[in-house]
């Protein structure tokens, strides 16, 4: 005797109940391994604020080093020879000075920044090869243009 074919009744007839994992609960998995893995890369390649003595004790090493344009230096830039390097030197927040070859063109009004923090590391010879730079440049909101209201 052979048994009809069985169809569920309406409302269950498109329902699919898996066994084992849910898709939502996979797809959670899977965003919840994405972002340990985004943030493991994260801090793999942040670097630290370190001042110069800090850096050049460990060369190799990538560092955020917080200082001031020593003005009485020499800046040299030469875009006929190399476009993409400019020489300096920086005083760092404790007073150390330090040669810097930045990888990068000497930015406008370079010389009219108040801080810099170069992102780079130190080399064998002593000087610090910068391959960024952030500048923080005056403030046209100073005391003369200040604004009453």
């Amino acid at each position: 005797m052979s048994t009809p074919d069985y169809t569920p009744p309406a409302p269950y007839s498109n329902a699919y109940v898996p066994k084992g994992m849910k898709r939502s609960h996979i797809i959670a998995i899977v965003i919840i391994g994405v972002a340990i893995g985004a943030l493991v890369g994260s801090l793999y390649d942040s670097s630290t604020y370190a001042d110069l003595d800090q850096a050049l004790e460990n060369p190799g090493k990538e560092y955020h080093v917080v200082g001031t344009l020593d003005r009485s230096a020499e800046i040299v830039y030469e875009p006929s020879l190399n476009a993409s390097l400019t020489t300096f030197t920086m005083r760092d927040l404790t007073g150390k000075t330090c040669k810097v070859h930045l990888a990068k063109a000497k930015p406008q009004d370079f010389e009219r920044s108040e801080r810099l923090v170069l992102i780079g590391e130190a080399n064998e010879k002593g000087e610090f090869e910068a391959r960024d730079m952030l500048m923080k440049c005056p403030s046209k909101y100073n005391e003369e243009n200040k604004v009453n209201g």
